[in-house]
């Protein structure tokens, strides 16, 4: 079972609060920019980053690789929320 797609909008890494990338059929959540891997065990994220597994060259690349070609997405957009639009731009929230 995979997780929940609302939990992944909001689930960030302990350590510096980025968006995580999941792997769902290895049930791993990983942090590219730290190169830390959190395990997923029966369907629950174990986010603690004493147990977090630290990965080398090999298989970063094999992550960020496999995240392409799959198609699979941050968990959340670390840019930021977007700028409003100008008024007079045609949204109806502005």
């Amino acid at each position: 079972m995979a997780l929940d797609p609302r939990l992944l909008e909001i689930l960030a890494c302990p350590k510096d609060k980025g968006p995580l990338l999941y792997f769902e059929d290895e049930d791993w959540l990983y942090n590219p920019r730290l190169r830390l891997r959190y395990r997923v065990a029966d369907d629950i994220p174990v986010m603690l980053i004493d147990e977090a597994e630290t990965l080398g060259d090999e298989e970063h690349e094999r992550l960020l690789a496999k995240a392409a070609q799959e198609g699979i997405r941050p968990t959340f957009d670390d840019r930021g929320p977007p700028a409003p639009a100008a008024p007079g731009s045609g949204d109806p929230t502005a």
